[in-house]
This record gives C-alpha cells, structure tokens and sequence, in this order.
C-alpha cells in the first residue's frame, strides 16, 4: 500500500502479511505501549501539579511511539526519522530530569541543558548526512548508559527501598534489547519457523515487538522511577498503585501542611 521500502532498515517481520495496508503489522500496533500510558502519565503529571519537565518525558515517549507506529507501518525513509531522532531527543530528556532530581523547585540548568541540545543537535545533523543506523544505536546506548549509571546511583546510595523499581526497568530494558538482537541474528531461522506454524502462534516470534513491549514498558518505569525520586526530594508523598491490579502508576499528594 505505501509502496516499496525506502528506509535504511528492515526487521525480521514479513511485509504485509497480515494487513495490505500496514507493512510490519505486529511491529506497528506494540507500539502502542510507547503511546496510551505515557498520555495517561502526562495527564496524572499536569493534575498533580508537577514540574513540566516530567509531562516532556511522557510526551516524548508518547512521540517515539507515534513515530515508530509510522515508521513500521511504511518503511518510508522520513518515518524512520520520525522514529529514531526523538529516541535522542527523549533520552535527552530522561538524562535532564534524572540529574536534575536533587536541585531545588524552579531552577534550570542550563549549562546541562546547553550539553544536551548540542547534542541533539549534532547527532542529528551527523545521521541526516551519514544515514548511517549504527551511528544512530551507537549514540543511543550512550545516552542509555548515561541514565543507567545515574539510575544505580540513586538506588544504591540515594533512595534504596527504589531497588525494586529501578532493578526492574533496567532488567525489562534489557530483555527487550536481548530480543531485539536475536531477531536480528536469527532472522532466517524465525521466518522458517513461522511457516510451519498457525499465523497467531507465529506472532509470539515477533521478536521485534517484543523488544517495542518491553523498551516501552522499561521507559515508563524509568519515568515513574525518576519521578518518585523527584517528589521524594521535594516532601511530596509518591505512591506506585496499579490499574487493574496490573499497570503501575505514580499519584502524588503534596506534602503535609504543618
């Protein structure tokens, strides 16, 4: 329906196999994780009255998974982008908040912020030229390793009764990138495999939307972890409930009136 690929990747899902009008069917609709619970995130952010940096996380999460929708739905060259440059620019937003968790309400760092956009800014310019994805995965890890470091330092030393939270996304992040790699390596050998088996079956070897699912899901517990810590600091009264008994949430009351 979009015509032929222009993009300068492909994953291992067949094009066009369930749908004639979406490429990568199970590669666009896990994206959905990325997209309806960062919205409800934004929405508990703008109600509770919290800094506006963490509503620009849930967005920018909310904007990955749009763009990815897009890009496997075509396999266009400009929904790639539309993918891949705002996994930087999030990420950049992750970084700044997660630094940012231990300064008082209503400041800016601006030298921090003057380091990310610039580095937005030339990863961007650099990809546009080079089209070159490993340089765009290479910056990314950078950026995750970042946050990842920070994380553990803020579990360990900081707030320890976070561990649970903390371990958990990075160990979610981790299986969904342990996946993503053998849905590259094992391409070959999973296409086969799903011939043999009934087409809703086949599903489960999508190991790309698994890797969507899982990325996702560890993005929005890195929020609901940066976010704890944030409130923490602040005297705030964070509490993780779960819709359903399963999707975590963070309400936040202000703190006590002495």
């Amino acid at each position: 329906y979009w015509g032929p690929p222009t993009s300068t990747l492909e994953w291992c899902e067949e094009n066009y196999a369930v749908s004639y009008y979406i490429a990568e069917f199970w590669n666009t609709v896990s994206n959905l994780i990325f997209i309806l619970p960062p919205i409800y995130g934004a929405i508990q952010t703008y109600k509770d009255g919290l800094e506006k940096r963490y509503l620009a996380a849930y967005l920018c999460l909310t904007a990955v998974g749009l763009g990815s929708w897009c890009f496997h739905m075509t396999l266009k060259y400009e929904m790639q982008l539309l993918d891949e440059l705002p996994m930087i620019y999030s990420c950049c937003v992750f970084v700044y908040c997660l630094y940012e968790c231990f300064k008082y309400k209503n400041t800016v760092n601006y030298p921090l912020l003057f380091l990310l956009i610039t580095y937005s800014f030339v990863v961007s310019i650099v990809y546009l030229n080079l089209k070159e994805p490993v340089f765009h995965q290479i910056m990314y890890g950078t950026l995750v390793s970042i946050i990842v470091l920070r994380s553990v330092y803020i579990v360990l030393w900081v707030y320890p009764w976070l561990r649970g939270l903390g371990y958990t996304s990075l160990t979610v992040f981790l299986m969904g990138f342990f996946l993503w790699n053998v849905d590259n390596i094992f391409c070959d050998k999973l296409r086969a495999l799903r011939e043999k088996m009934p087409p809703v079956v086949g599903a489960v070897t999508q190991f790309h939307a698994w890797w969507h699912i899982l990325t996702g899901l560890g993005s929005y517990l890195h929020i609901l972890l940066s976010l704890y810590t944030r409130t923490l600091f602040l005297k705030h009264r964070p509490k993780v409930k779960f819709i359903f008994g399963i999707w975590p949430v963070l309400l936040v009351e202000p703190p006590k009136k002495l």
